[in-house]
């Protein structure tokens, strides 16, 4: 993956397939300390012990569309070649938490990417779950909650309308891009 979007994306997919009804998602750049931190907790099954210690291998998954796992392994490598690193914390019925770290100036650290899309298709394909999601850069953050907008909206079905996806498109963009400063 060539872009770290695409790697929260793919994480937040494997929220999903863990039944999650709640899937958090910080981004989190720090020029100061020259860290970019991605942190995706979920209340979903959460994982067992012996397959934690096994999930970072991508010949290992539970999902049943395919027989690799890609997402987690691509995530490390992405974190760990910029001098980063990946945590993985699960509990059985609980749920999981995985937080990758980047050193951001990192000549191989990938963009951030298109997060407004990432969020949109999450939003779109998911009307069912909720979805929080802070971006944070330089202490200046951005905060958005489906829970919110479903309840303004009263409920779930209305989230994933043209209408409110288009809305929504120009309200993330907007915010995304003025902490940003454009650039991703």
């Amino acid at each position: 993956m060539d872009e770290l979007s695409l790697n929260i994306l793919d994480i937040a997919q494997n929220s999903i397939v863990a039944d999650a009804s709640l899937v958090e998602i910080d981004v989190e750049e720090d020029s100061i300390s020259d860290r970019i931190i991605i942190r995706i907790k979920d209340n979903g099954k959460g994982m067992c012990e012996d397959f934690l210690k096994v999930v970072e291998n991508p010949f290992i998954t539970t999902r049943t569309t395919r027989k690799i796992g890609l997402g987690i392994s691509f995530l490390k490598e992405a974190a760990e070649i910029t001098g980063g690193s990946l945590e993985i914390d699960s509990e059985l019925g609980v749920g999981t938490t995985v937080t990758a770290t980047f050193v951001m100036s990192h000549i191989d650290r990938q963009p951030i990417g298109n997060l407004t899309d990432t969020i949109l298709s999450l939003v779109s394909l998911n009307p069912t779950i909720d979805f929080i999601i802070q971006y944070i850069v330089d202490k200046s953050e951005f905060l958005f909650s489906t829970q919110e907008v479903k309840q303004q909206l009263g409920g779930d079905s209305m989230i994933s309308s043209p209408a409110i996806l288009t809305f929504l498109r120009e309200y993330i963009s907007e915010h995304i891009e003025n902490l940003s400063g454009g650039a991703k």
